[in-house]
């Protein structure tokens, strides 16, 4: 067919017929032979010679995309130049213009510069357009030549070239044109601008003040900075956005970027007057008073008869609600008039939000509306209604039957899995935090197995009765439908019914006659055909025969951190040296509590189902990202928060960070011969510099048997230099650390704006019995040069110079000795240690106002594990917290403290340890003191 490209005359119909089925081949993912896309190629361009508007726009669109499989389609720059010279037609140029920055390679686009210099700032907004969205296109593998068009990109965003001059391209203004009022060209030189000066913070700084007017006195909008204003309101949209990102970080500017987001959330735009609004909610550390604006205009948006408008302001106040459910309230009745929208997305997001700022009086009036709309919705939607339920659940257990009777009820309707998981995990959650409710709970969860068609969902219910069942008043109702699945289900859910029976034989509460039972059905499952089934039972047999083995497998509160396992099982597979040393050693895989699990599981879900709100990824990171993660890492963890004290779930990601920098630290020969993974590092980093400095700086120290590392994330915010051999002396401020001596300095090679290194500073202990303590002096040391504007790279002939900068003084405390670590029975090792192995001392600590400020500061200087409540103190008089950990990795150790809180005389804490180290309990009491 491609032969009619050849007739003559060319016959533009035909001709247009063939080019869209080859464009629908090549849209649609077929795959075409290199020679064979050549050949139609350079057929296509005998296509040039008919003057047929609509033939010459397939052509361009052809040739684009036949362009990165052909050969040798420089050969049809001609034509194209051709095209864009002043006796053309408009379209002609602005769709040569597209097609010839698609086709030119890197190396020639200097050639072309100055015919796209001259579209940029073209009077006509599709010429102007088209040669901006090609710039921006270019940007990605010829930086260097489209950052000389920042000027004409600026006029063209200021819009000068609109209404003076004449054009390159043409004759006098307005000859034999047609004249637009398209904004759309300041978009695309915005986006420019600023891909051209994203990684130069005063220059993004300089492009918002000048259509904002903080350049002059003359007003926040269009009346400074020159004169310039935006009449587009996507360049307005996309100026909140850089805005936000160039001040969000500086706390100086965050009066004047509240008040900037604040005209603009008045501006005449809708999509101008969300953006802003959108922003102002996404800014931390703002009261309910300061984002009363943009609540204000959210509100007025809820009865907008546009449902994007509608849509785009219900989600951001249910993202909103999250944080600031006092200030979102003001729109409970007007997002109430909203249950019953057209739109059910709209309708879900209002009942979930008004479940998170509603009253305990106005529950069962939401609960009734939500059950009319359930079947109506997807089941992406009505994932998030449960979650919004579960969360309800928690703020109003009064209303707990109200809850139970919805959940289970949209149980019985059909549903995908992740929307019954959410449902079965919505009531667990009610039955473990509101004990009134448990056996109905259950009973509900009872019901759902005897007919559930996915087997994950009846593993996780019969796992969950196996936990909690023995404990209610009548354990065989519950036995009854767990045997049922052994008798009806497949091999997994009954592997999974045979240890739920376990733990009802296992259970202290269980009387000897439920015992005998239990143990008559699990002999029953010895003849099942599955493997894993009868190995089950055969290992259930034996450990409810022993009361040793049940409280070593059945009661035992803690668990691996699944992250860190995973990862040595990887590493085990992928080494073959080591799976023929030996089989896996589960000895240096941490133990977490099931507390500590359940609330870091808690985290992933809320965290997922943010996403889900805000239309963002959650991805898991890659293993280079991973392999990189040193300053990344260190970022995890917020500045100021105190070491391993942070939440519960907290400490399953220490364990996985320790096992990221180890494996940054292996790269590195000089640290890679102290060992294979440090014994203790940083859960969280110091900052030696403030956050707004121009060199951040901050502190994570790895603990080996005999070495102690210093790492030194590194940040330059100066995007006019380059620092090179940046590296970091320290010295001792006393004598306490002659026992310290420096062995190795790894210092950044270089290190740009804005993209983090680490330099390394090692130290090894004389004596290994002994762990000294030391406040380090600490100096950044580098090679300064100048980049130049024009490459990005170095001036030429700049040796540099050399330069510093203090920092905050680096503490190596005894905590940093200590492996935080979750030890279960703590009570029972404490007894075994024995007061032989004790260290006790009363502390009267009158600088501190409040106890939870007192065990936060104790907790970050010991470096341990709190257990259960440690953290959050019930009274504010008085309180007793336990700590566990490993002294260097190895010796299990134990602190108690007791806590009394007097106002005028502060705290007075007792202090007890013990170790099966002796000597360590010393040195834990001394790290208090």
């Amino acid at each position: 067919e491609a032969r009619v490209f050849n007739q003559t005359p060319i016959r533009p119909r035909q001709s247009r017929l063939l080019l869209a089925k080859i464009l629908f081949l090549l849209y649609r993912g077929d795959s075409m032979a290199t020679a064979e896309a050549t050949n139609l190629f350079f057929s296509i361009t005998k296509l040039f010679q008919c003057k047929d508007m609509s033939l010459r726009q397939m052509v361009y669109l052809t040739i684009r995309e036949l362009s990165t499989i052909s050969e040798d389609v420089i050969m049809v720059t001609s034509s194209l130049m051709k095209d864009m010279q002043p006796k053309s037609e408009i379209t002609y140029r602005a769709n040569a213009i597209r097609a010839l920055c698609k086709i030119v390679d890197p190396s020639m686009l200097s050639g072309i510069e100055r015919f796209l210099k001259a579209a940029i700032v073209e009077k006509s907004p599709s010429i102007a357009s088209a040669a901006l969205v090609s710039a921006a296109h270019l940007f990605q593998d010829a930086k260097d030549v489209v950052r000389r068009w920042g000027n004409e990109a600026n006029e063209a965003l200021n819009g000068k070239a609109l209404s003076q001059g004449a054009s390159f391209f043409g004759g006098a203004s307005g000859a034999g044109q047609v004249v637009s009022t398209s904004n759309i060209v300041q978009y695309h030189a915005m986006g420019l601008l600023y891909a051209i000066r994203q990684h130069d913070r005063m220059a993004v700084l300089k492009l918002v003040n000048t259509f904002t007017g903080q350049s002059k006195s003359s007003g926040w909008m269009g009346g400074g900075g020159g004169g310039a204003t935006l009449r587009s309101n996507m360049a307005h949209v996309l100026l909140i956005r850089y805005a936000v990102e160039v001040m969000e970080g500086d706390p100086s500017r965050a009066s004047q970027l509240h008040e900037l987001l604040k005209e603009w959330v008045r501006h005449r735009s809708d999509m101008v007057s969300l953006e802003a609004a959108r922003a102002m909610c996404q800014l931390p550390g703002l009261n309910s008073k300061q984002l009363t604006p943009a609540v204000n205009a959210l509100q007025v948006f809820l009865s907008s008869p546009r449902p994007t408008v509608r849509f785009a302001a219900i989600r951001t106040l249910n993202m909103l609600a999250r944080t600031h459910p006092e200030a979102v309230q003001p729109c409970n009745v007007d997002m109430e008039g909203l249950i019953t929208d057209s739109n059910r997305s709209v309708a879900t997001f209002a009942i979930t939000t008004l479940l998170k700022t509603g009253n305990e009086a106005s529950v069962d009036r939401l609960m009734k509306q939500m059950q009319g709309f359930m079947a109506e919705i997807s089941d992406e939607f009505k994932t998030i209604v449960a979650e919004a339920v579960r969360s309800l659940c928690r703020k109003f257990p009064a209303k707990h039957g109200v809850f139970l009777a919805f959940l289970s009820g949209v149980l019985r309707d059909e549903g995908g899995l992740e929307f019954k998981w959410a449902v079965i995990e919505a009531i667990i959650d009610l039955a473990k935090h509101v004990p009134e409710c448990k056996e109905a709970a259950l009973a509900h969860l009872c019901e759902f197995i005897e007919d559930c068609e996915f087997t994950k969902l009846s593993v996780r219910v019969l796992h969950f009765l196996g936990e909690e069942g023995p404990q209610t008043a009548r354990p065989t109702m519950y036995i009854r439908h767990i045997y049922n699945r052994v008798v009806l289900e497949n091999a997994v859910v009954r592997a999974a019914a045979v240890s739920a029976l376990a733990k009802f034989g296992a259970a202290t509460a269980a009387d000897p006659s439920l015992q005998q039972s239990v143990r008559v059905l699990l002999r029953r499952c010895l003849d099942d055909r599955e493997d894993e089934v009868r190995d089950r039972a055969a290992w259930a047999l034996r450990m409810t025969g022993d009361t040793a083995m049940r409280g070593k497998y059945v009661r035992d509160d803690s668990t691996f951190a699944l992250a860190v396992l995973e990862r040595k099982l990887v590493e085990y597979c992928a080494n073959p040296a080591a799976a023929a040393a030996g089989q896996f050693s589960f000895d240096g895989i941490p133990r977490i509590s099931r507390a500590q699990e359940e609330e870091m599981r808690d985290r992933v879900r809320v965290e997922a189902m943010d996403a889900v709100l805000t239309g963002s990824a959650v991805s898991a990171p890659s293993k280079q990202a991973a392999a990189a993660a040193g300053a990344d890492a260190a970022a995890a963890a917020a500045p100021g928060t105190p070491t391993t004290a942070g939440t519960a779930g907290g400490f399953a990601d220490a364990f996985e960070r320790q096992a990221q920098y180890a494996e940054k630290l292996n790269a590195i020969p000089e640290l890679a011969a102290f060992g294979a993974q440090p014994l203790v590092s940083s859960c969280a980093a110091a900052d030696l510099t403030e956050a707004e400095t121009e060199y951040v700086v901050r502190c994570i120290k790895h603990i080996y048997a005999g070495h102690v590392v210093f790492q030194f994330d590194v940040t330059n915010t100066i995007p006019e230099q380059i620092m090179e051999q940046v590296e970091v002396a320290m010295e001792p401020e006393d004598d306490s650390a002659a026992e310290l001596q420096p062995v190795v300095v790894v210092p950044i090679p270089e290190l740009r704006c804005n993209e983090p290194g680490s330099a390394y500073v090692a130290f090894e202990r004389a004596d290994a019995a002994e762990f000294p303590t030391a406040t380090f002096g600490c100096t950044l040391k580098f090679v300064v040069k100048e980049i130049d504007p024009a490459t990005g790279e170095p001036m030429e002939g700049d040796d540099g110079f050399e330069d510093e900068y203090s920092l905050e003084a680096a503490d190596l405390g005894a905590g940093d000795y200590m492996l935080a670590t979750y030890i279960p029975d703590s009570h029972a090792l404490w007894e075994a240690l024995g007061a032989d192995s004790e260290a006790v001392e009363v502390f009267a600590l009158a600088a501190f106002d409040g106890i939870e400020a007192c065990i936060t500061s104790v907790a970050a200087l010991l470096g341990m594990c709190p257990l259960d409540g440690a953290l959050r103190p019930k009274s504010k008089a008085a309180h007793q917290a336990v700590f566990t950990g490993k002294w260097m990795g190895a010796a299990k150790t134990v602190a108690r403290t007791r806590m009394t809180f007097q106002k005028g005389s502060g705290v007075t804490m007792e202090l007890a340890v013990r170790s099966e180290d002796p000597s360590v309990s010393q040195l834990v009491v001394a790290a208090v003191a």
